[in-house]
């Protein structure tokens, strides 16, 4: 059955694999379950109920919710209708909810909850809707039975007129400058990079996958529809407070992560390692320094007979707190550090990093442990189907039919970052090695230039720092100035047990990063950082924040990008006294 629609893909599934718990959300603290059949049935009730609303082809359709079955129910509705599906992150402020849903044009919104609801109302939508049920909104299973069977011909009708090159989505990018844009990707963008990406994932229709990184972002997306293509069971996670448990209950084979929270996983495994005493203290930071130095194409066979003594003694831990049966991590949206790709991997967890972005539907390159096709610091080689080039001045380009039909209503824009040859200009440094595979150096636009005319790299200094056990959140700058500095968020945690190993007091954050005994130290952290780079591009100077940056406070994008404009405003005093 060849699969051209995103709205052909659970047929497919239900052709081949047809799975009791396709997707499943956990309510009231038990898994609600919907099998393949029942997803059909579900969202072809929810398009009779959109057509009775007066929704038809073209039309926009919101969806702002984090992870959870109605999501999928609800955009397979919107799609079998030949309307477009426009996801907006739980976390964007209001201002963002207000501009999206007025550029896109959304007659139609379902919210996850009262709080998402709020926003969204005060957006103005006509027709608004709650997967929660909240006081005086309307619930979404209210559509299911809205709708007339005697308008089953006209959606038939509305199905079949859907081309694969039709416009499937709008997803307008979280950007770090300016507005948000409306990425426009069809049918056939996303499919093309569902089936590319497939043989890089060795999973199956007998495999589990937990999901709960943002529907809204293309990268969750597409591999939702990745899973349902080959019969993987979904278990969504809306919430990450619970994650750990959701994890270990699932076990997953398979689930995608962001370079932030596999951090925060490994810093909690370091937490329980600094606790233990004696033989097993030493045991837990022997096996981390035998992961540090793990290359995928083998060492010595000395080196191979103590990894398996570390797996067994003390890596086999850490995959049970993965669930236990993990195949395969996908990781992206940001760069990863090496350090921690090659110790997960050493440890028996598949860290594979990839590359993409929204404009590309989203992967571009993807590492795979099979077939000799992963390479620690690089993205991978590029996904079958897309070609990828470097320009003169370093900058990534990218062809294939994965990438978007342009930017919604913003021509001028399109024409920036779309050439004439259909070259996506990603705007991302990078080089091919010898051997075909990706890496990436840093972003166009955030290389800045000092005052004495030498270009910094902000990415690959801020990667380093956050090595360190010390820093939690870093964000190099320096541009026209005499030289880079650095704004730091320490690990409070970290910092807090450091303190009172060195009888330093701890009475407030504020207080503990004006201590000089503190800052001295962290700054010996940024040398280390600095050894083995240009003279130019090390940092000199740095100013400890007192708190996270984070989505709330406008710090970062949802996709957890710096915001780097909005971060100098921020803390333009700060910067100041460094420059002083």
């Amino acid at each position: 059955m060849p699969v051209t629609r995103l709205f052909d893909i659970p047929g497919l599934q239900q052709a081949h694999h047809p799975k009791a718990d396709a997707i499943a959300t956990k309510e009231g603290g038990s898994w609600k379950k919907y099998a393949i059949g029942e997803v059909m049935v579900v969202s072809e009730q929810l398009a009779l109920g959109l057509m009775a609303l007066g929704v038809k082809p073209g039309d926009k359709v919101a969806i702002c919710s984090g992870n959870r079955s109605e999501w999928v129910l609800v955009d397979q509705a919107i799609l079998r209708i030949g309307a477009v599906t426009v996801p907006v992150y739980p976390t964007s402020s209001k201002e963002d909810y207000a501009y999206i849903l007025h550029h896109a044009g959304a007659n139609v919104c379902f919210s996850s909850n009262a709080e998402i609801h709020a926003k969204a109302q005060e957006a103005g939508p006509p027709h608004q809707f709650t997967f929660d049920r909240v006081e005086g909104a309307r619930h979404w299973s209210e559509l299911r039975g809205s709708g007339s069977p005697d308008r089953l011909p006209q959606l038939r009708e509305y199905e079949n007129a859907v081309k694969a090159d039709d416009l499937a989505t709008i997803i307008y990018t979280s950007g770090t400058t300016g507005k948000p844009k409306g990425v426009m990707l069809s049918h056939h963008n996303i499919i093309s990079n569902l089936e590319a990406s497939i043989t890089r994932f060795p999973v199956d229709h007998n495999a589990k996958a937990i999901s709960f990184l943002p529907l809204s972002h293309i990268y969750e997306r597409m591999l939702m529809y990745m899973y349902m293509r080959t019969g993987v069971s979904i278990h969504f996670q809306e919430s990450l407070e619970d994650l750990g448990d959701r994890i270990r209950e699932v076990q997953p084979d398979v689930f995608t992560a962001v370079p932030r929270l596999l951090e925060k996983i490994y810093d909690r495994i370091i937490a329980k390692g600094e606790a233990l005493t004696g033989i097993k203290r030493w045991l837990f930071f022997w096996a981390l320094d035998l992961g540090f130095q793990y290359d995928v194409r083998g060492k010595s066979w000395w080196y191979g007979v103590q990894l398996g003594i570390a797996r067994k003694l003390i890596f086999s831990k850490w995959i049970e707190a993965l669930g236990g049966r993990v195949r395969v991590v996908a990781s992206g949206s940001a760069a990863l550090q090496e350090r921690l790709a090659r110790v997960f991997n050493a440890a028996g967890v598949p860290v594979m990093e990839g590359y993409g972005l929204t404009e590309s539907s989203p992967v571009i390159s993807v590492n795979d442990l099979r077939n000799d096709g992963l390479r620690f610091g690089t993205v991978g080689r590029p996904i079958p189907g897309v070609e990828v080039r470097i320009a003169a001045d370093g900058e990534i380009l990218a062809k294939g039919p994965n990438i978007m039909l342009g930017y919604y209503m913003d021509p001028e824009m399109t024409a920036a970052t779309l050439d004439a040859e259909g070259w996506l200009h990603t705007g991302d440094i990078g080089e091919i090695t010898t051997e075909g595979f990706l890496r990436i150096t840093d972003r166009k636009k955030e290389i800045f230039k000092t005052s004495g005319g030498k270009y910094v790299a902000p990415q690959v200094l801020e990667n380093s720092l956050k090595a360190s056990r010390f820093i939690e959140q870093v964000m190099v700058i320096g541009e026209n100035r005499k030289f880079p500095a650095a704004l730091i968020v320490p690990d409070f945690h970290f910092l807090k047990d450091y303190c009172t190993l060195k009888g330093i007091p701890f009475e407030s954050r504020e207080q503990v990063i004006a201590d000089k005994r503190i800052m001295d130290r962290i700054f010996q952290e940024v040398q280390v950082a600095n050894t083995g780079i240009g003279h130019w591009e090390q940092v000199k100077k740095i100013a400890l924040l007192p708190a996270e940056l984070t989505i709330e406070a406008g710090d970062l994008t949802p996709s957890l990008k710096l915001r780097r404009k909005t971060i100098m405003e921020k803390y333009a005093a700060v910067v100041e006294a460094i420059y002083a």
